[in-house]
């Protein structure tokens, strides 16, 4: 018994790992920036070197005991601490990690630097530091620039990426969408199809009646088990089995001679009289005193004196 319970903590903590290592694969370097002049400013108010991380998944994902490097000779080269509840990214949002060398400041400060005059290659690493899990070169960048995805978390090539600046319109976003959207595509496309709202009114009263109707389906059925329970506890109460009132109700089938008898009854009882229907046929009585021929009940008897 003792074997099993461990052989199956054993699958229960296999399973969880493999799915954490799965939903790890979903982590992504989003954008970079090197030199920071005037851009934001990290927990003590200093400008630094950032590299942003997204949760491409939908759902919220651990990355605790990955690592963060800028050398490949070296994967493990900063590990993200264990026991930070800040590590616990959201579905889809986003993550800063500060490359000023300085980890002594916190979990989400690397024990590494960014070079400004040089393009810097920036990896993860799964928590094997074997696995990669994302990589980036970013090009040589001037102040104040990043490098990011045009889209968050999509590409897996040079051309999906683009060098920002405030000052030509092309927005950096540090721990936000890159694409950042003003409307909903879907509820404008849906305002475009059904203007007057003919089309929502309907389809919400689809889901009304269809509602009531699993309702009254639901209703329906739960009144049926509940009459049979309430006849049954009756049939109990007398005494009675149901299962044997069931099989008399429901015959498993009658034999040949069963069903012969009864057809020889009932023509037997058809066919009494002749076939001419205005032709009355008399039985001789097997008794030959009547009740109804006897003088006795006729006669008077005189009371005594």
């Amino acid at each position: 018994m003792k074997k099993k319970l461990l052989l199956l903590l054993v699958a229960i903590a296999g399973c969880c790992a493999a799915s954490t290592a799965q939903g790890r694969k979903a982590l992504r370097i989003n954008e970079v920036m090197v030199v920071n002049e005037t851009n934001v400013v990290d927990d003590y108010s200093e400008h630094g070197a950032w590299i942003e991380l997204f949760n491409s998944s939908y759902a919220p994902l651990e990355i605790s005991s990955v690592y963060l490097t800028n050398d490949p000779s070296r994967p493990t080269l900063y590990p993200v601490p264990l026991g930070d509840v800040n590590t616990r990214i959201p579905k889809r949002q986003h993550i800063i990690f500060w490359a000023d060398n300085k980890p002594t400041r916190g979990t989400f400060h690397t024990n590494f630097t960014l070079a400004p005059d040089r393009a810097n290659w920036i990896g993860i690493y799964d928590a094997d530091g074997r696995t990669l899990i994302d990589s980036i070169t970013v090009p040589p960048l001037q102040p104040d620039q990043s490098f990011a995805r045009k889209a968050d978390g999509i590409g897996t090539s040079a051309a999906d990426w683009e060098i920002r600046t405030d000052s030509d319109g092309s927005i950096v976003t540090p721990s936000s969408n890159n694409i950042i959207r003003d409307t909903n595509d879907k509820v404008q496309k849906f305002h475009d199809l059904d203007s007057n709202g003919v089309g929502l009114t309907i389809s919400a009263m689809a889901i009304v009646f269809s509602a009531l109707l699993l309702l009254c389906i639901c209703f329906y059925i739960i009144n049926r088990i509940g009459a049979a329970r309430s006849q049954r506890k009756k049939m109990a109460a007398h005494g009675i089995d149901h299962k044997e009132v069931a099989r008399a109700d429901h015959p498993e089938g009658d034999s040949g001679e069963v069903i012969a008898a009864i057809a020889a009854a009932l023509n037997e009882h058809l066919n009494a009289h002749d076939l001419e229907s205005t032709i009355l046929t008399f039985s001789k009585a097997k008794k030959n005193y009547s009740p109804w021929s006897s003088h006795i009940y006729t006669l008077r008897q005189m009371p005594r004196r």
